[in-house]
């Protein structure tokens, strides 16, 4: 009975605890790193595909855009929270053979507010 009680506490207690979420003007901050390749607020191309509605799309799956690498075309990656942070901790080792020359972003706290920020820009 005390096992089923503990486990009954530990579900109620994930179950409350807020998701972690990023915030999106440090986000905002961030993504200038990102913007010499890349565009969140229009459907515009540069060196890196726009990332208007990232979320949930495959990768490598834009259509207007033709320079996406064989491995990131073959990688059958959605975009969600989860794919994007591993991505841009390191996307040459999250996807082995990416043409992103972007070295990634090392501080978790980075990504999630990154994250926050793209999110404001898909559907």
């Amino acid at each position: 009975m005390r096992k089923i009680f503990m486990l009954t506490s530990l579900l109620v207690m994930i179950t409350l605890t807020p998701a972690v979420a990023g915030d999106v003007d440090a986000g905002e901050k961030v993504f200038k790193k990102c913007k010499a390749c890349h565009l969140v607020d229009q459907e515009k191309n540069k060196v890196g595909p726009h990332l208007v509605n990232v979320f949930g799309r495959t990768a490598g799956s834009l259509e207007s855009f033709s320079k996406y690498s064989n491995a990131l075309k073959d990688s059958g990656i959605v975009w969600n929270d989860d794919t994007l942070n591993g991505f841009l901790e390191k996307p040459k080792a999250y996807v082995k053979g990416t043409k992103m020359a972007f070295g990634g972003l090392k501080k978790e706290e980075d990504r999630l507010n990154v994250i926050a920020y793209l999110k404001t820009f898909s559907q």
